[in-house]
């Protein structure tokens, strides 16, 4: 599968190519992050054909509404009063019998530009075993793009990039927050970053933190990057705050992913010790952060060491099996935090 990175220059490989009109008989498109996918369907389904082609040459079918068998059939009809037709199946990974497709795909029209949009969960491997061939001919033939699911501590990125395709910048704490509280759900991220946009003041061009909280709803002050920071700090008056705000809003706070940002921060802070290229762009890219974070990186790992941070780890460990209800019988999640909390700033 390909990496996130290589998605976006596949992807602008093949928009590109679309919008100059080089049109392929089959665009294979498949992958766990279905963003790209749906972006260049719709550009296609949008931009191909006029209005009035449209009407007798344009065909969108759902994976569970058709077989392979269908497909091909639909296919191999030639375009009417038009240069091309556009078949677009959606929900392909649902088609019965799709690894049937390489029949078509061996010869398949110029005249049909064939849509597979193939959206599978985790690494795919399973299904492209099955569709190898199917896989090959479309690389053959036309354009095989797979759309890789970004990790966490690539939105931030993502996100900048974005918003400097359409002129507008977002601070790094601005970022953070949002992919705090959306995730890596990019079609959600685009949509609240476009809804962002245009609640901007008129000529204004930058997103700052205090726009994702009056927009979005999430708090700038009490969310997880302010308690990993304040755990950083040892500021255990500061992260017990936020602690006691997560536990009024369990529901917007759940406390896996508390413990889930607790540990990813400090495997940062662990990995930063060993390092032996500290300059801040060289720990930026290992720790797959902001270069306006690394500071914050730098004093953490001075205030625990790496035997400490292995024994926050151990500690993490133990805390989640007890969220789920092992050796712990009546203790909720709020009391859990603070005790947590204080283990890590003031050790057992």
């Amino acid at each position: 599968m390909a990496k996130p990175s290589q998605t976006i220059e596949s992807f602008n490989n093949v928009l590109q190519e679309l919008k100059n009109k080089i049109f392929k008989p089959i665009y294979f498109l498949t992958g766990d992050e279905p963003y790209y996918i749906d972006r260049i369907a719709d550009y296609i389904e949008d931009n191909v054909l006029s209005n009035s082609e449209k009407a007798f040459n344009q065909t969108i079918v759902y994976g569970r509404d058709v077989s392979a068998a269908d497909i091909i059939g639909v296919a191999r009809r030639f375009p009417m009063m038009s240069n091309y037709q556009v078949v677009i199946v959606k929900e392909a990974q649902n088609v019965r019998n799709l690894s049937d497709l390489e029949i078509y795909l061996k010869s398949p029209l110029n005249s049909t530009i064939l849509v597979v949009c193939h959206k599978v969960t985790g690494d795919g491997k399973k299904s492209a075993d099955k569709l190898s061939e199917v896989v090959k001919l479309a690389a053959q033939k036309g354009v095989y793009f797979v759309s890789k699911k970004f990790y966490d501590n690539q939105i931030p990125d993502w996100v900048v990039g974005y918003l400097r395709d359409k002129g507008i910048k977002i601070d790094p704490l601005a970022a953070n927050l949002l992919t705090e509280f959306v995730g890596n759900d990019l079609s959600r991220l685009a949509q609240e970053l476009d809804k962002l946009i245009i609640t901007l003041p008129a000529g204004s061009k930058l997103i700052q933190a205090v726009d994702i909280e009056r927009n979005i709803g999430v708090s700038r002050d009490f969310n997880r990057f302010e308690l990993t920071k304040a755990l950083g700090e040892m500021n255990f008056v500061r992260a017990l705050r936020i602690a006691d705000h997560f536990a009024r809003n369990p529901n917007a706070n759940p406390f896996v992913l508390t413990i889930t940002a607790i540990y990813q921060y400090f495997v940062r802070i662990l990995k930063y010790h060993f390092l032996a290229d500290k300059s801040r762009a060289s720990v930026a890219k290992e720790l797959g952060v902001n270069e306006f974070f690394v500071a914050e990186y730098e004093r953490a790992a001075k205030r625990y060491s790496a035997a400490r941070c292995v024994s926050v780890i151990h500690l993490l460990s133990d805390y989640d099996m007890r969220s789920k209800g092992v050796n712990n019988s009546s203790t909720d999640h709020g009391e859990l935090l603070r005790e947590l909390i204080y283990l890590i700033i003031f050790g057992k």
